[in-house]
């Protein structure tokens, strides 16, 4: 795994992790900016990671991310609402 990052040109978090094989793979998040807020519209990750947890385990890097950089996220992707729901302890990052 590697640390996430923000990728403020392309408007979007994006994270790295091992797949089964070995090789790099990404989970991403697109986002639109509303002030200090980030409606994260689109969660995804590449083929290879599907069922691997790893989708999850951006999410959990997105909200300490917006912890320490004291933004709040607004989730509009189906994905992203069922993360916050499942996850209430996470809702500490939200708008």
């Amino acid at each position: 795994m590697t640390d996430l990052r923000d990728v403020t040109a392309e408007q979007r978090f994006e994270q790295g992790f091992t797949d089964a094989d070995g090789a790099l793979r990404r989970v991403w998040a697109d986002y639109a900016i509303q002030g200090e807020v980030r409606a994260i519209l689109h969660v995804e990750a590449e083929d290879e990671l599907r069922g691997s947890g790893a989708a999850g385990r951006f999410m959990a890097s997105l909200a300490d991310h917006a912890r320490a950089e004291k933004i709040r996220l607004v989730p509009r992707c189906s994905y992203a609402v069922a993360w916050f729901r499942r996850h209430p302890d996470q809702s500490d990052v939200l708008a």
